[in-house]
């Protein structure tokens, strides 16, 4: 019998090899993640299509969202796209099915587009990470934050995304593994060659932790670490007649904007966490094959899922993170549903009068104030 899968996420299809035997080998159809995992990602697609469908159009139809952040959100929501068309409808077939039908090409570009969509996503929250920096503590230095530069900076991280995911696409391969003690064959995604023997598997993985995680989580927190010093010490050097001007104001739009990447950032490492885990644990665990048991199936199965959950929430958390974007949302995505137009119509009205009202009272208040120093003048 020839049971075939794929491990796209993982490599622990070999641990399976070795822990199922005759007794303990449970088919497909009677495994929980055998229905859970293809709706899992039935929903991915779904969101993940509309939700950056929906940011690349803004992107597109709006000049006024062509800024710099918005540039390298843009980014991200391509790479999430690439993922979510390329490799999310091959991939939700790994616990649906016993036999992989779409062969080495379709493991190869998996296994690539994977890889390329974690360098895009990680390296452009390290550089937004990096602008958000530039323009809260030096604002002068425009360079930084100019539309070319950010251009040429959203280019250069898709060069190197796409040169760190060269590997993937060589070496990843259909492999096969028989289970000891029965006339199986269990066949799966590999994305290390086995002529190169363990240590490039292990080397891989630990680049991937560091290139893809490690390092740019480590630049992320010192960024925001030097953000927050910074606003501490010039909140509190502020004096107090500046703090309820324009200057003020402009801080806490740099802080929304700088709380909104956090929020990705936290999304990521969340995400990717148990993913790699899992990775070094498998490969650098001498005795993983015959620890590999329910719970680190399980294990595997969460980080799978998670891995590619990123690829479609930071559309989600920009809806209730942003009012503007979720403006735009809401006109794109609910333009069918009358009553959720008609809300968002109202929302907006009342956002618009309580502004108008602000900007009244404030006005009623300098004119009061102005007439109040005339008098006081002519009394003198």
């Amino acid at each position: 019998m020839n049971v075939s899968t794929t491990a796209a996420a993982a490599a622990a299809a070999e641990a399976v090899a070795d822990a199922f035997d005759d007794n303990e080998y449970v088919p497909y159809s009677n495994r929980p993640e055998t229905y859970i995992v293809p709706v899992v990602f039935a929903m991915i697609f779904v969101v993940g299509v509309l939700g950056n469908g929906t940011l690349v159009l803004v992107f597109i139809r709006h000049r006024s969202m062509r800024n710099v952040p918005n540039t390298y959100i843009l980014s991200l929501a391509l790479g999430d796209l690439l993922v979510i068309i390329t490799c999310v409808p091959f991939t939700s077939t790994v616990y649906t099915v016993e036999s992989w039908p779409y062969g080495e090409l379709i493991c190869k570009l998996s296994e690539a587009t994977k890889d390329v969509s974690i360098g895009v996503s990680v390296f452009t929250l390290t550089a937004l990470s990096a602008e958000r920096y530039c323009a809260i503590v030096n604002p002068i230095r425009r360079h930084v934050s100019s539309k070319p530069f950010t251009l040429i900076t959203a280019v250069a991280i898709w060069i190197l995304a796409v040169v760190l995911a060269t590997p993937a696409a060589t070496f990843s391969h259909v492999a096969t593994e028989s289970i000891p003690t029965t006339n199986m064959t269990i066949e799966y995604c590999y994305p290390f060659p086995r002529s190169l023997g363990g240590g490039y598997a292990k080397g891989m993985v630990i680049f991937k932790v560091l290139a893809y995680y490690v390092v740019p989580l480590c630049v992320i927190g010192c960024f925001y670490f030097l953000m927050a010093h910074h606003l501490m010490v010039s909140t509190r050097n502020m004096p107090g007649e500046l703090q309820h001007t324009g200057q003020s104001g402009q801080i806490r739009a740099r802080k929304k904007v700088a709380k909104m990447v956090l929020s990705f950032v936290i999304i990521f490492m969340i995400s990717f966490l148990p993913y790699h885990v899992f990775m070094v644990w498998f490969h650098f665990y001498p005795y993983s094959r015959d620890a590999y048991d329910d719970y680190w199936h399980a294990f595997r199965i969460v980080g799978f899922c998670l891995s590619f959950i990123n690829s479609c929430v930071n559309p989600v958390a920009l809806y209730f993170i942003s009012g503007v974007f979720r403006k735009h949302f809401n006109r794109y995505l609910f333009c069918w549903c009358p009553f959720v137009r008609s809300v968002t119509t109202a929302v907006e009205s009342t956002a618009q009068d309580i502004n108008l009202t602000h900007v009244n009272s404030t006005s009623c208040r300098r004119h009061n104030s102005v007439v109040t120093s005339q008098m006081t003048f002519n009394q003198t």
